[in-house]
């Protein structure tokens, strides 16, 4: 599906090669983007190019296969003295083996590099989980519902938390499987 995990598994599944994904934004210069074919394989990355040759930034999310390992080895460090992911990205593309896949419409992604892009970020998480009472990305219930822990143990985790908002969101996940 177009959810954030049905993106992921797909992309773990993918037993070779590596996978970026793209996701469509107004001010590519400011990203760095990503240009595919119809196969969605990928023809470049370029970090914060002057003329973009597509609207699709690449949110720092990365799967790789086994081969990472070897490829990281050879990495070494850039102009800035850093050892860039860009170029484990670029190695795989230089292999024909660097696919994207496309986040859509209902997955919101931000960069959070500047202190107005933090603020957007912090009020969506907060107009989202004031609205709905729903927390985002609460490690517990994520485990839960993946049957990765049980409701005793969500309930012990929520002990420890004492008289708080998070321990009462807890409580209530366990309350509303009654």
């Amino acid at each position: 599906g177009n959810s954030i995990s049905g993106l992921l598994e797909k992309a773990n599944r993918q037993q070779a090669g590596a996978t970026v994904f793209g996701y469509p934004v107004r001010d590519p210069e400011r990203y760095g983007v990503v240009e595919f074919d119809e196969k969605w394989n990928v023809l470049s990355i370029e970090e914060k190019p002057q003329n973009p040759k597509s609207n699709y930034a690449v949110p720092g999310l990365y799967f790789y296969d086994d081969n990472v390992v070897e490829l990281a080895r050879q990495v070494k460090p850039s102009a800035r003295g850093e050892y860039e992911i860009t170029t484990l990205n670029q190695m795989y593309l230089e292999q024909g083996k660097l696919k994207v896949q496309i986040v859509g419409r209902g997955i919101a992604w931000f960069d959070t590099g500047t202190h107005g892009s933090l603020l957007q970020a912090a009020n969506f998480v907060e107009a989202i989980e004031e609205r709905q009472g729903l927390m985002i990305a609460c490690p517990e219930e994520i485990a839960m519902n993946n049957k990765w822990i049980t409701r005793e143990d969500v309930l012990n985790i929520a002990k420890t938390f004492g008289k708080s908002s998070y321990a009462e969101y807890l409580m209530s996940l366990v309350d509303d499987l009654r």
